[in-house]
């Protein structure tokens, strides 16, 4: 079994799929991820920063 990789999911993509990414990497409901993410952009200017780096630095996956 191959080790699990952290990629963004532009397959039903809201923005550039870092979301959708996570939430298959952390086997969790994509919901929960971008609310997790809201909440942290609000909260902080630090969320949209790691957000846009994160679409950056992250590769996509294709299918």
């Amino acid at each position: 079994m191959e080790p699990k990789k952290l990629y963004r999911i532009e397959q039903g993509k809201m923005l550039f799929g870092v979301c959708n990414g996570i939430a298959a990497y952390l086997n969790m409901d994509v919901t929960i991820i971008r609310l997790l993410a809201v909440a942290l952009a609000v909260c902080s200017g630090a969320g949209i920063v790691l957000y846009i780096l994160a679409a950056i630095i992250m590769p996509v996956r294709e299918y």
